[in-house]
């Protein structure tokens, strides 16, 4: 594991418990969900780059799908 992935993993992870929060607050079903990705997902992950991709796809999830 790299210093990147490791960075990466810390970033993903601090806007994955933003928006577990958010949708615990505000009882929003997707940007829970996506939160518990965003938390969970950097652990099975080892490439940076696909790291990164499923990071940015999981973190503008909340933006496109509004249920």
């Amino acid at each position: 594991m790299s210093t990147s992935s490791l960075l990466w993993g810390l970033l993903f992870g601090s806007i994955g418990l933003g928006f577990f929060l958010y949708g615990k607050k505000q009882q929003a079903f997707v940007p829970l969900l996506s939160g518990l990705a965003l938390m969970i997902f950097p652990y099975f992950v080892s490439s940076t780059a696909l790291l990164v991709t499923i990071g940015i796809a999981l973190t503008a999830l909340p933006y496109f799908f509004r249920i």
